[in-house]
């Protein structure tokens, strides 16, 4: 996935916005003509993401800060890696540290968090999926991280794709129905299914994916032997690393997952002056 500039740059002023705004009081203390230079390192094993954002905090503020980088996005990084040096106006460099960090551990959390999904299931032909469930205002970004931490992504948002659920099939009247509707937009159609019997009716629409929510193993391998490699099959719903080799082990192409995105822990970063 590319991630366009403008929209780190959106993220980036929102943020600014958000914990500048009128001024930063306390760094006005600071001469202004001061320079400074810090080393960005990171306290434990992570997968790092986020550089770009990092970088444009300091792009929008005063001062011609560089930064040289140790790492790309996509690295692992272990604790007391450094990972970059910043130079530049004292003031610039204390002021933008909070919102630089935010980023780069809230996207790098998202990338070390697929990736140790990915790696479960690495000896399998399963590819992860992200799901829509997103830090508001940062969907682009924690997208950008799946990809950086091995993922796959799913639709990015309503716009691009089709997905027909439960009451999408209640208003048309039948699956069948809403996938003859679906095609008109020219897309591939995913359809979600709750029971073997949806399942069979999704085969018949001709469905190009279909989501199978919630299913135990049982089914899924009952739904993997019926498609015979019709539609793409994707698992869905609750799953957990505990579980996740056996889901990928009954042969779905896709398993996705909300926790990638809106269960994750900040990555303990340090920038020291």
């Amino acid at each position: 996935m590319v991630i366009n500039q403008k929209d780190i740059n959106a993220n980036v002023t929102s943020a600014l916005i958000e914990d500048v705004g009128s001024g930063d009081i306390t760094a006005e203390l600071i001469p202004e003509g001061l320079l400074a230079s810090a080393i960005l390192v990171t306290r434990e094993h992570a997968v790092v993401a986020g550089t770009q954002w990092f970088e444009e905090v300091f792009n929008q503020l005063p001062g011609n800060t560089t930064i040289d980088w140790n790492v790309a996005d996509g690295d692992l990084i272990a604790p007391e890696q450094r990972l970059c040096r910043i130079n530049g106006s004292a003031r610039s460099l204390l002021t933008g540290e909070r919102t630089a960090l935010n980023f780069l551990q809230t996207i790098s959390a998202t990338a070390t968090t697929v990736a140790s999904f990915v790696d479960i299931v690495k000896d399998t032909k399963t590819k992860i999926l992200d799901t829509r469930k997103t830090i508001p205002g940062l969907r682009l970004a924690q997208k950008y991280a799946v990809i950086c931490g091995g993922g796959t992504n799913h639709r990015i948002g309503l716009y691009d794709a089709i997905l027909i659920k439960e009451n999408h099939i209640m208003a048309a009247g039948s699956i069948m129905q809403a996938v003859v509707q679906a095609r008109e937009k020219k897309l591939p159609v995913e359809v979600e299914v709750e029971s073997l019997t949806e399942f069979k009716e999704a085969l018949e629409a001709e469905a190009d994916q279909i989501l199978l929510d919630n299913f135990d193993l049982p089914l899924l391998e009952k739904a993997v032997k019926i498609n015979q490699g019709r539609a793409k099959l994707e698992a869905s719903g609750n799953v957990n690393k505990e579980d996740l080799h056996d889901i990928a082990r009954t042969g779905v192409d896709y398993i996705s997952i909300g926790a990638l995105t809106k269960n994750i822990r900040a990555i303990d970063f340090s920038m020291r002056m």
